[in-house]
């Protein structure tokens, strides 16, 4: 019965959100959902195979007329970027265009894109072109003097009108980086009658109403609805302007106010900790993106900039009356999700950057797109006073556009972080509208006592409980301290962490620690160990493997911290092995032999397993010259160690690297099941492999025999987007499932998006 049990409550969150709609009748639309379909690395229209180096860009979003080619913005090339989505599974790069200056947004009229270019030389000497683009030649037919800095342009839906946030950026590095600074920004109206060449343009002041730096204004979005009123942020002001495009009149304006917040996590720790438990009074909403629901309902993502950033959404009136606020319910989203970035705590959170509206063949959709988080929140707008939060899509890191085609069932989102190093490319990503549940996310925690999602991230090592195959167990890494063991729920779709277990060093084991005689100034020492340990005995590790011991409780694989011998990587921890039983509690604490720890390499201890009475520990990379990584053996009855060593495939990645093992499961009979992995993703990601070996029958020091058993490649494309850099998590479930996972690296440098893949019987197809 339990398994049913879980199972119905997988489903508790599909159910909730079918169920959003509560006044729906039988004929109204059945709720559906949507799910990414595809990237576009925009790295691939400077290279066939990204192999480059150069950053690129997808920014701001738009779509031709007949909805068949996107449209983006490329700040750091200076180029226009055209992809073909008429396949929206399989984009196609189109080339792009170069722009005299720094492309800010695009806006689609007819056949043309309407491109705002920042052409300024500093901040005072301000300039901007509007550059008008034949989508099907790929030419510029007309550019259009702004007579300031463009940061936002949108088109009017009848497609008669254009609008253009001009708005002199301040300089944030003078001073205190903040307003009053001249230039003023203002408002552009361009008349799109007839060919481009009789367009015209009308400037429109828009100093003195704000209640904050009234004679700085500096407009940040545009948005207009279908009786050609353009809504306007203000960011820096707080402020949101309403014009009448017609007459250039500003017909309403009002303060975005503030928010209150309870129950989110303001302080930044360092190993991360996500605490729930504080609370912000009277934060400024700042917003950035906004959009029209409805002639009369306006919806602005509240991003921040000097002051302010209320971590969410918020729906106003046209009198500027709050209609709905969504506190701190974004806030938990991410955590319960895994994509809370606690680096950000002290500054604005998950930091809603953009929204956008869109109707979908009866079915209203509200997007909000989270820059921090990397993901699109997306709400059921059908009560446009009351959106309820629908699903959540992973997108690339930082997304900064999004744009809904309700022609075509899709909704695109443009993350414009690209940086090869770390395992990050810009992308445009795509989603389809259908009647599929959701595909994301792949785990979600359940709620602690006080209401608040249990906080993960980073996870590392899995291992599967020998008697229930619904039943997994995962670690965090050393990015968040006081370490946990998770329980998860695998035969939940998504699978649920329902239990949290703290490790702790409540008998002094940890503490009580002999250290080796042989331990040298640059090695792990007692320092190093209080470090580790907190004031209420819970630990700091760097758990990379777990492993079920045969008595019920854990074998833990932390890994070593620095180099010896490199002054820059100075050893801050020893590869350690901990004991624990199934409440946390630590019972024994193992170190490797005095001459390999000579030898640490800061990639140490990754997988663990337990078999026959022996606990196997895989090391990341070879220590030293060694040939290839060792497989550590440890008998807990004799103490002792012999070790084994692991045969490497060669390099295989354009951008070169390394690669290395991560974990670990026994399969009986003296065999293995084993993760490599090289450290890309994305474009350059090549060897993500299962391999299985034996170790019957040989010698210490001897080198294993590894048999491939599946290239996890086509499973990591599989979710529609980049392959993820770090598989990390291995385990194979009582009925033979078997369970891959990987490491999000705490949403630092990372888009957060974790893939929790059920590969079925791979030994069994």
């Amino acid at each position: 019965m339990k398994h049913i049990k879980r199972l119905t409550l997988g489903l508790v969150a599909l159910t909730l959100a079918a169920c959003s709609n509560s006044g729906n009748d039988d004929d109204d639309p059945v709720l559906r959902f949507f799910n990414r379909i595809a990237v576009f690395p925009v790295c691939l229209q400077l290279n066939a195979d990204c192999d480059t180096d150069e950053q690129t860009a997808a920014e701001i979003a738009a779509v031709s007329s007949n909805g068949n080619t996107l449209l983006y913005t490329d700040s750091p090339q200076g180029k226009l970027g055209f992809v073909d989505i008429t396949d929206p599974t399989a984009p196609a790069g189109l080339g792009t265009l170069d722009l005299p200056g720094e492309p800010t947004s695009v806006a689609v009229a007819g056949d043309f894109a309407l491109v705002a270019v920042n052409t300024s030389t500093d901040f005072i000497n301000v300039s901007g072109t509007l550059v008008v683009v034949d989508i099907a030649t790929k030419t510029v037919v007309r550019s259009i003097d702004l007579g300031g800095q463009p940061d936002s342009v949108t088109v009017s839906p009848d497609k008669s009108l254009a609008a253009i946030a001009i708005e002199n950026e301040r300089d944030e590095d003078l001073g205190d980086g903040a307003p009053p600074q001249a230039p003023a920004g203002f408002l552009v109206i361009v008349d799109l009658s007839g060919a481009p060449s009789a367009w015209t343009t009308r400037s429109v002041d828009l100093t003195g109403l704000a209640t904050l730096y009234p004679g700085d204004p500096e407009p940040e979005y545009v948005d207009i609805n279908s009786d050609n009123t353009v809504a306007i942020s203000l960011q820096e002001n707080n402020y949101i302007l309403l014009v009448d495009l017609k007459t250039g009149t500003v017909t309403k304006h009002f303060t975005a106010g503030s928010a209150d917040l309870t129950q989110v996590d303001a302080t930044e720790e360092d190993p991360a900790l996500i605490l729930l438990r504080e609370t912000l009074t009277g934060v400024p909403r700042e917003p950035d993106g906004l959009t029209w629901l409805a002639n009369d309902r306006l919806a602005t993502a509240d991003e921040g900039d000097l002051n302010g950033g209320s971590r969410g959404i918020t729906l106003f009136d046209t009198d500027g009356n709050v209609v709905y606020t969504s506190g701190n319910s974004l806030e938990h989203a991410v955590v319960r999700i895994g994509h809370y970035p606690d680096a950000r705590s002290g500054n604005k959170g998950n930091e809603t950057e953009n929204v956008d509206f869109g109707s979908y063949d009866g079915q209203d959709f509200l997007f909000a797109a989270s820059e921090r988080s990397s993901v699109i929140f997306v709400f059921d707008a059908a009560n446009r006073d009351n959106p309820v939060l629908h699903q959540i899509l992973p997108a690339g890191v930082g997304p900064e556009g999004v744009l809904a085609i309700p022609s075509r069932n899709l909704l695109i989102a443009a993350s414009e972080e690209d940086s090869r190093g770390d395992a990050i490319r810009s992308v445009v990503n795509i989603y389809q509208l259908s009647d599929a549940p959701p595909a994301y996310p792949t785990i979600e925690s359940i709620n602690r006592a006080d209401g608040t999602p249990i906080p993960w991230g980073a996870l590392s090592g899995l291992a599967a409980d020998p008697a229930d195959a619904g039943i997994v167990y995962s670690v965090q890494d050393s990015f968040y301290g006081r370490s946990r063991i998770y329980t998860l729920d695998v035969s939940a779709v998504p699978a649920k962490i329902i239990a949290e277990t703290a490790l702790t060093d409540a008998n002094d084991v940890f503490a009580a620690l002999p250290l080796p005689a042989s331990q040298s100034a640059d090695t792990f020492d007692a320092v190093d160990r209080a470090a580790m340990i907190n004031g209420d005995k819970t630990v700091n590790l760097d758990q990379e493997g777990i492993a079920v011991s045969a008595d019920g409780g854990f074998w833990i694989a932390s890994e070593g911290g620095g180099t010896v011998g490199d002054a820059a990587r100075p050893v801050t921890s020893a590869d350690l092995l901990f004991k624990v039983d199934r409440n946390g509690i630590i019972e024994r604490v193992v170190t490797l032999p005095a001459a390999v720890n000579a030898i640490q390499l800061r990639f140490g201890f990754e997988g663990v397993a337990e078999s026959d009475g022996l606990v196997y520990v895989a090391f990341q990379r070879a220590w030293n010259s060694e040939s290839g990584p060792r497989i550590g053996i440890y008998d807990p009855a004799t103490d002792t160690w012999r070790f084994l060593f692991y045969p490497l495939d060669a390099v295989e990645s354009p951008n070169g690297g390394w690669v290395g093992l991560s974990d670990l499961t026994a399969l009986g009979n003296n065999e293995f099941l084993v993760v490599e992995r090289d450290n890309q993703g994305g474009p350059d990601a090549r060897i993500k492999r299962l391999y299985r070996f034996s170790v019957a029958g040989l010698a210490d020091g001897a080198t294993v025999s590894k048999t491939l058993v599946r290239d996890l490649i086509p499973d990591l494309l599989a979710p529609g987007g980049l392959i993820p850099e770090k598989i990390e998590g291995l385990a194979i479930t009582a009925d033979g499932d078997t369970i891959i996972v990987n490491d999000n690296d705490g949403v630092d440098d990372s888009n957060g998006e974790t893939q929790l893949l059920h590969l079925g019987d791979i030994f069994n197809p």
